[in-house]
C-alpha cells in the first residue's frame, strides 16, 4: 500500500503501488470497490465534503475520478507531464490541484476532470507533497528541501514556510486550528513551522515584476529566504548541538 485515506466513520480507501484502488467497509471487513484504472502507482487521494467522489493520483500522470457512493470507476483525465505526486481540492471544492514530479502544479475544476483549466510551474525541482492552509494557499514539499506556501488563483508563489537542509520532503500535515505545519524529510525529523500569517494573506492579481531567480521571501522566523540559505540554518542546528553537548539549555524547536 502506498496510501491511505478515510473517507468516513466506516469507509477507508486505499492505494497500492500496483495502481490498484480499494474502498474497504469496516462494518463488513472487506472491499466495496476494487478499481485498477491506473497504470502506475497510486500516489495520493482525495474526496469531496460529501464522501462521494473520490480523486486519485498516480505515476501514470492521470488524475482518476470514482463515485463512492455507486461503487463505480468514473474516468482518467488526459495524462500529464511526469508523475502526479499530490493532491488537494480548493477554493471550496471547486478546484483541484495536483502537484507533479516536474515541479508543476496542474488546476482542474469540479466536474471538469477529463483535462486542466490551468497550470502554474513552481521554481522547485518537484511537487512531492502539498496540503491545503486555507480555500487558496497550500504548501508544497520538494525534493530540494523547500517547503513553499502556493497561492492558487492568482498563482502565485508566496515565499518559504521552512526547509530541511536540502533533504527530500516526504509529507506535510496541517495541525487543528491552522496555525501549525508538520513536516517530515529524508533526515529523518519532524519539524514544525508557524503558518499563522498566512491565513490573513491577500494575494493581488496584480503582479509586480520581480527579478528571475530571487530568493524566496522567509514566511517565518526559521525559515530560510532561498535554497541557497540551507548553511545558514545548518550553522544553527550545529550551534545547538554544541550547546546540547555542554550542558546548555536549548530552546531551538523548528
Amino acid at each position: 500500500l502506498n496510501c491511505v485515506l478515510p473517507v468516513d466513520q466506516h469507509l477507508l480507501a486505499t492505494g497500492d503501488d500496483g495502481g490498484e484502488l480499494k474502498v474497504w467497509d469496516l462494518r463488513k471487513g472487506e472491499a466495496v470497490l476494487e478499481a485498477r484504472q491506473h497504470e502506475e502507482y497510486i500516489s495520493a487521494m482525495a474526496v469531496d465534503g460529501s464522501g462521494r467522489i473520490l480523486l486519485t493520483t498516480s505515476g501514470d500522470g492521470t488524475m482518476g475520478v470514482f463515485n463512492i457512493k455507486r461503487r463505480r470507476f468514473e474516468l482518467l483525465s488526459e495524462p500529464q507531464n511526469g508523475d502526479l505526486t499530490s493532491i488537494a481540492l480548493m477554493k471550496r471544492g471547486k478546484k483541484v490541484a495536483c502537484g507533479s514530479s516536474e515541479g508543476t502544479i496542474y488546476l482542474f475544476n469540479w466536474n471538469g476532470f477529463g483535462a486542466t483549466s490551468d497550470r502554474f510551474a513552481l521554481r522547485a525541482e518537484s511537487v512531492d507533497c502539498m496540503v491545503p492552509v486555507t480555500e487558496s494557499i497550500v504548501c508544497t514539499g520538494s525534493l530540494d528541501g523547500v517547503i513553499r506556501a502556493v497561492n492558487i488563483l492568482p498563482n502565485r508563489v508566496l515565499g518559504c514556510v521552512g526547509q530541511h537542509l536540502g533533504e527530500p520532503i516526504e509529507q506535510l500535515a496541517v495541525a487543528p486550528g491552522g496555525q501549525l505545519l508538520a513536516s517530515c524529510a529524508h533526515d529523518q525529523k519532524v519539524k514544525f513551522w508557524d503558518i499563522s500569517s498566512l491565513g490573513s494573506m491577500v494575494v493581488d492579481e496584480y503582479r509586480k515584476k520581480k527579478k528571475r531567480g530571487g530568493p524566496l521571501k522567509a514566511l517565518s522566523s526559521k525559515a530560510a529566504g532561498s535554497g541557497e540559505d540551507f548553511f545558514a540554518d545548518l550553522r544553527e542546528e550545529q550551534e545547538a548541538t554544541a550547546e546540547a553537548a555542554t550542558g546548555s539549555d536549548s530552546d531551538d524547536s523548528d
